[in-house]
C-alpha cells in the first residue's frame, strides 16, 4: 500500500498537471479513469484530438527524473487503457495520443518544473 506522503505527492502532481494542461488549451474530460487493465491519470481534448496523460511527480532527485519512470511496460499499459476507454466511451473514431506530464518539486515541495509531452514519442510543449 502506498504511504500517505506518496499519495499526497501524486495528487498534488496531478492537480498541477491538470492546471498546466488547461492553461495550454486542453479541456479536461476525466481524471483517474479506471478499468480492469489499469488507470489513466488525465484525459483531455485539444483541437479535436484526445490525449491520455500519465502524470509522474517527483520530489528531490533520489528517484530519478519523472521521465525515467515512463517505461515500455507503462507505455503498453497506457495504450491498453486508452483503447479500452475509446471503445467504451466513444462511438466515433478519433485521433488520440498517449501523453506524459513530468512534475518536479524540490525536497520542500516547491514546484521546480512541469513538462508536458503531448505525445510520448514527441517533443515537450
Amino acid at each position: 500500500m502506498m504511504n500517505t506522503a506518496r499519495v499526497g505527492l501524486g495528487r498534488r502532481g496531478e492537480q498541477l498537471a491538470a492546471e498546466a494542461l488547461e492553461q495550454r488549451g486542453f479541456a479536461l474530460i476525466a481524471r483517474n479513469w479506471r478499468c480492469a487493465e489499469g488507470e489513466v491519470d488525465l484525459i483531455a481534448v485539444r483541437e479535436d484530438q484526445w490525449y491520455f496523460f500519465e502524470v509522474r511527480a517527483r520530489r528531490g532527485n533520489t528517484q530519478g527524473t519523472p521521465e525515467e519512470s515512463a517505461t515500455p511496460r507503462k507505455r503498453a499499459r497506457m495504450e491498453t487503457v486508452a483503447r479500452r476507454y475509446l471503445g467504451e466511451m466513444l462511438e466515433v473514431d478519433v485521433v488520440w495520443h498517449l501523453g506524459f506530464v513530468a512534475v518536479e518539486m524540490d525536497v520542500a515541495g516547491r514546484l521546480l518544473r512541469i513538462t508536458i509531452y503531448p505525445d510520448l514519442e514527441g517533443e515537450p510543449l
